[in-house]
């Protein structure tokens, strides 16, 4: 089995899928650091050095402004208690945008996980066996003393090393690149966590204290079990769909149906059972209100393993009883 998951290692390796993706990763973390760089030095010219919980009173402000003028119809409940969160921020004197290369880590991961690391892993897991319908070498493969699981099997562990390589490589560039820029204070800054809503208020009494440090790691392993489904859904359709170009496109439609669906099935309740509705975990450990009533961490982690469970019974079975031909 080793020397087959060395194999599979060395035909990913050789197309330089992963040097790719980290060369697109590095590009976007540089241009999203020289972007924030370049916000922070115009507030400092318009604003100068304000304290950051003036900053953060004038933001609560503006919001409570938008709310007596209700130019949020629809919305006010979700705009309420995010007031009520930085409040909670203000009072416990914690700051939630701490300065420096972790709260940009932070800020990367939570905005990366729902669309940008999900296409990373679709790059990866999208050809894994329809590659070998394209190249001609399906029948060799199929035909060999090896037993078909342990082939496919290979190939699937083989995919989780380079998930488990990209979300490595994701958080360390993300944290020496912005580093440069922002330096690399705040490693033990505190994040709160463990907000909740309760009949609609705030609720509290589950808020924890953690370094950040810690949060970033929590983050990081979300984003490794989102990016951990969404490689084994892509690798089902990968055995499935005898083309590349139709698993890549199967599965971004639904990656950008599932960002659409997320700001507009508030009152489709049945769409939380969808595994793209379902990718945003890292929402759950800061924000206090989910997408639709009844989800939690725990039901979209469930939701999530469910699908990819599936996923994978689906294409072991399908791989095991391919005819040749």
């Amino acid at each position: 089995m080793i020397n087959l998951v060395y194999n599979e290692m060395v035909k990913i390796t050789g197309k330089r899928r992963l040097l790719v993706i980290t060369l697109i990763i590095a590009i976007l973390i540089a241009l999203f650091t020289y972007a924030q760089s370049q916000q922070a030095a115009e507030n400092r010219k318009r604003f100068g050095d304000v304290d950051w919980r003036v900053a953060l009173e004038l933001r609560i402000a503006g919001w409570e402004a938008r709310l007596a003028s209700g130019s949020v119809r629809g919305n006010e409940g979700e705009l309420e208690l995010r007031i009520a969160q930085q409040r909670y921020y203000l009072e416990q004197n914690v700051n939630p945008a701490e300065p420096g290369a972790p709260t940009f880590v932070r800020s990367f991961v939570e905005n990366g996980i729902s669309l940008l690391l999900p296409l990373m892993m679709m790059i990866v897991a999208a050809d894994l066996v329809s590659s070998e319908h394209s190249s001609g070498t399906i029948k060799v493969l199929l035909t060999r003393s090896v037993r078909r699981w342990r082939i496919l099997l290979s190939k699937y562990l083989a995919l989780l090393l380079s998930v488990s390589l990209i979300i490595t490589l994701f958080g360390l560039l993300s944290a020496v690149i912005s580093g440069l820029v922002f330096g690399y204070q705040g490693w033990d800054a505190p994040v709160l966590t463990g907000f909740a809503v309760t009949d609609g208020e705030l609720d509290t009494s589950g808020v924890r204290i953690v370094p950040q440090w810690q949060f970033i790691v929590m983050e990081l392993g979300l984003a490794w079990f989102v990016s951990v489904v969404v490689a084994t859904i892509t690798f089902m359709l990968s055995v499935l769909v005898r083309t590349t170009a139709a698993v890549m496109g199967i599965m971004l439609a639904c990656l950008i149906a599932g960002t659409i669906l997320r700001t507009m099935v508030s009152s489709w309740e049945t769409a939380k059972y969808l595994f793209m509705v379902n990718l945003e975990l890292i929402d759950y450990l800061e924000d206090a209100a989910p997408p639709i009533e009844g989800m939690s961490l725990g039901f979209s982690m469930l939701v999530l393993f469910i699908w990819g469970a599936l996923a994978l019974v689906v294409s072991f079975i399908s791989f095991t009883r391919r005819d040749v031909y």
